[in-house]
């Protein structure tokens, strides 16, 4: 029998799809509920027809006490607002959360409402969250019941700079180009989104406006940056799943281009889930459909007082940019195995 229960709220969309997905294969957790708005009633595999024949589970339209009733943790892909009050239910239910919105992930008020353009309903549970980047926070986690889990950009560009952070090399300004697939818009299409309009273009969107913007800031401001300032334009391009950041860190010249390579290496040494690549550099197909990320550097010339160096990373951000790094976070919060059910290398091409 297995020993823990969980939830998964938003169950229909893209990232609903992997959390169920790799849940039902979880040996220690049994996925007991599945919510969304739509297609209440009806087989999951009614709008995941991947899991056909592979479960029983119906998809459910709960209250927020509902939802977290005789459950030990909740996984939410919800919009920001519908996740407050599950939160709520849960803190008096006992139940853990992973919440994937962006409701939990800044720790000012005033900086989500800049962002995500309304009045946080919650502040004061603001600081009761854990943002879940185990490669940085993964004591945190472990200890925590509430976990907000970081956005598919922050996530690739995070990865990139964490090691620089950390090594108190990274100050002032960095530029930041990042590519994603068309599954991080979510599953109801848009213009923007529509495969007719998308799939032979390259689109800039909210420039220098994301709202991964401030997450990634605070991170990597809490990690050792310092007066640090992100300039960030994101792309949307004709690929379903992936992202590709490219960022330009200027760096003293000082620092030797192999102690560079090093800070990178040894950043990742240890950790099961980010890889820098030996012979290439970082690219989307050697993580898509799995939990992997990859980072690499391009060091360029100095010019006697600074060098700029191109941090390449990238992810699947339905994965590990997504449900791949909840099930990482509720493995650390549930005390089992941090890798289990994620160690697909994921298909080639």
């Amino acid at each position: 029998m297995k020993r823990f229960r969980a939830a998964v709220l938003g169950g229909s969309g893209f990232a609903g799809a992997e959390l169920v997905r790799k849940l039902l294969l979880h040996p220690e957790v049994e996925l007991v509920r599945v919510a969304a708005a739509d297609h209440v009633g009806e087989l999951l595999s009614s709008a995941l027809p991947h899991l056909e024949g592979q479960t029983s589970l119906c998809f459910e339209n709960p209250t927020p006490e509902e939802a977290v009733a005789g459950v030990d943790i909740v996984l939410m892909g919800l919009p920001q607002k519908a996740s407050i009050p599950v939160v709520e239910a849960a803190l008096e239910s006992g139940a853990k959360v992973i919440d994937m919105s962006g409701a939990f992930r800044l720790r000012s008020a005033d900086q989500y409402a800049r962002y995500y353009g309304e009045v946080h309903p919650r502040p004061d549970l603001l600081a009761r969250f854990v943002y879940g980047l185990p490669e940085l926070n993964r004591d945190a986690i472990r200890a925590s019941g509430l976990v907000a889990s970081p956005g598919c950009f922050a996530t690739a560009i995070e990865l990139g700079l964490l090691p620089f952070a950390r090594a108190g090399w990274l100050s002032g300004s960095v530029e930041c180009v990042g590519i994603t697939g068309s599954s991080g818009s979510g599953v109801t299409p848009s213009l923007t989104t529509h495969h007719p309009t998308r799939t032979g273009n390259l689109r800039t969107y909210r420039p220098l406006t994301h709202q991964h913007t401030p997450e990634i800031e605070d991170t990597l401001t809490a990690a050792g940056a310092k007066h640090f300032r992100l300039d960030f334009i994101p792309v949307s391009a004709p690929l379903v799943r992936g992202i590709l950041a490219t960022s330009f860190v200027k760096l003293s010249a000082d620092i030797p281009e192999a102690e560079i390579q090093r800070c990178i290496q040894s950043a990742y040494d240890a950790e099961r889930f980010v890889r820098v690549p030996a012979s290439r550099l970082p690219e989307v197909v050697g993580v898509a459909g799995s939990n992997f990320a990859e980072v690499g550097v391009v060091v360029g010339p100095s010019d006697g007082a600074n060098r700029v160096v191109t941090v390449l990373s990238c992810l699947d951000n339905l994965v590990k940019g997504g449900a791949g790094q909840a099930i990482q976070n509720m493995n650390l919060m549930l005390g089992l195995s941090e890798s289990m059910t994620l160690d697909d290398v994921g298909p080639f091409p």
